[in-house]
């Protein structure tokens, strides 16, 4: 992370976390559809298969906030 990310109190700016927040949250969604295709168990594979559809809904929602956050900035 370079210095431009932090602010004054070495926190990171909104539009970092947004960023990496989705980031994060597109990384669950990979690793839940994975495990839902290679469990054999139907209640667990289900399971994984719905916790992936809502993680794409957060990441939906966290990308249309850094798009709008992103974009007030310019």
């Amino acid at each position: 992370m370079d210095r431009e990310s932090l602010d004054s109190n070495n926190m990171m700016n909104t539009r970092d976390c947004l960023q990496r927040a989705w980031n994060n949250t597109m990384e669950l969604v990979r690793d839940f559809e994975m495990y839902s295709k290679n469990i054999d168990d139907g209640k667990v594979s289900g399971t994984f298969k719905k916790m992936a559809e809502e993680q794409g809904m957060m990441a939906h929602n966290l990308r249309e906030l850094f798009n709008q956050y992103d974009n007030q900035k310019k």
